[in-house]
């Protein structure tokens, strides 16, 4: 079944906040001060983000193809398997729902970010950071990051295997997402996906918390460009070795 644009656009805006909301949910449940997961480990941030990608791409995969993520929609256009007409459509929302996204994480936290005075932990409630303020290594990790996101999910959702069930194949995904951040992670955030860290950073720069610091627009680009180039290479290898 097709569905008409208006429609396929609410999908993706609907599961990008959603993605927002269980994701970086987690890490502000892991950073902010006096929440009940104050101090737990990386792997709840991993398992935040993996069901992130996961319950919206069960809800609206056979929807809108879930991207939610612009390097995924940008991927696709580039190798002639998304129209173009589409594209910027797709990215504003996807955009526009990563915003709503963190409005509803930052409502949810509200006492939280206030009781926090370290800004780094703030900030990565919204964006990444690169750990050692190192932006090569930030652009190697999100490209190779998102490279195996991205050639991952179109191997997982496009294998003979799943052919029959394709919902089954939206848990490997969930699974793929959770493991790159619990594996690569640990430099950067990661971001993996433009819309997931520029659109949650300029809420970050809009809004008036406590303690808040700046929003490193020095390294905004990074997790911008690089998760495009690698969404771009990750599809055309795809379409060049298994199409």
């Amino acid at each position: 079944m097709t569905y008409a644009l208006g429609v396929r656009l609410a999908a993706e805006f609907i599961g990008t906040a959603i993605m927002i909301v269980l994701g970086n949910g987690a890490v502000a449940n892991v950073d902010l001060k006096g929440t009940k997961g104050n101090g737990s480990d990386w792997m709840l941030i991993a398992v935040g983000y993996g069901c992130g990608v996961l319950i919206p791409a069960l809800m609206f995969g056979s929807i809108s193809g879930n991207h939610i993520n612009p390097a995924f929609t940008l991927g696709l256009a580039v190798s002639g398997l998304f129209p173009w007409s589409d594209v910027l459509p797709y990215i504003l929302v996807q955009f526009a729902g990563a915003m709503v996204g963190q409005l509803i994480v930052v409502a949810a936290y509200k006492p939280h970010y206030d009781l926090t005075t370290n800004t780094q932990h703030i900030l990565g409630t919204f964006a990444t950071i690169d750990a050692t303020k190192d932006k090569l290594n930030g652009f190697l990790n999100e490209f190779f990051g998102t490279y195996i996101l991205i050639l991952g999910a179109l191997g997982i959702t496009k294998a003979p295997f799943f052919a029959k069930d394709i919902g089954i194949a939206h848990f490997g995904l969930g699974f793929l997402v959770a493991t790159l951040v619990a594996s690569l992670g640990g430099p950067t955030g990661p971001a993996l996906n433009p819309a997931r860290d520029l659109g949650p950073r300029i809420v970050h720069a809009l809004l008036p918390l406590k303690n808040k610091g700046n929003s490193d627009w020095g390294y905004s680009w990074v997790p911008v460009v690089a998760p495009i180039v690698a969404g771009i290479a990750a599809v055309a290898t795809y379409k060049f070795i298994f199409m």
